[in-house]
């Protein structure tokens, strides 16, 4: 999200009130809330080697090395989230978090009985999209929020909405996630 940084994606910074809100309405309903952080180690690079080695150059794969690595700036988690002590940080070494060996999310969620996730976050078309993807094909009920997630252009974040929709999760906007996590929050205390 920074400037400068190797995947830097402008609108990204655009969109984190509106990945507050739904955290803050999640949290409100009794839910979990968990950063994703993609990481890049010597186990990342030898078991996804293929990526690494053919499809991201030298120039962009060293500096997405050095963005990535445990502790660096471009790992940390942005300035401008709110990010609560009850929040989970969970490393991810594939664009994907529920990839086998990619992180220890779905073994998070399953201890915790929780089966349905909202998706916000960068990039829309990149680590948003194949993390719901893969989620609902292990049969959880995901939800992707439109204007809690970004990409470099309108045209790659309304194409992966498209493919969402169609196909893999309930597209909606920031306004109605909040909206239903109040309803829920609501029912309960009735």
């Amino acid at each position: 999200m920074a400037p400068g940084q190797p995947v830097e994606i402008p609108a990204a910074r655009d969109i984190v009130p509106n990945v507050n809100r739904v955290s803050a309405a999640l949290r409100a309903a009794g839910g979990l809330v968990v950063y994703i952080q993609n990481t890049i180690d010597a186990t990342a690079k030898e078991t996804w080697s293929t990526w690494f080695t053919y499809l991201s150059g030298e120039t962009r794969r060293e500096s997405m090395e050095a963005a990535f690595a445990v502790g660096s700036y471009g790992h940390s988690l942005w300035a401008g989230l709110e990010i609560l002590p009850g929040d989970l940080k969970v490393n991810k070494t594939r664009f994907g978090a529920f990839v086998p060996g990619s992180s220890e999310l779905h073994a998070i969620l399953q201890e915790r009985r929780i089966d349905t996730l909202i998706i916000t976050g960068t990039a829309t078309n990149v680590c948003c999209e194949s993390t719901a993807r893969d989620a609902m094909m292990m049969n959880y009920k995901v939800i992707f929020v439109s204007d809690g997630t970004a990409t470099h252009s309108d045209e790659e974040h309304n194409a992966t909405l498209g493919i969402m929709v169609a196909n893999f999760a309930d597209v909606m906007s920031t306004n109605e996630v909040v909206a239903r996590l109040s309803r829920t929050m609501s029912r309960a205390a009735e």
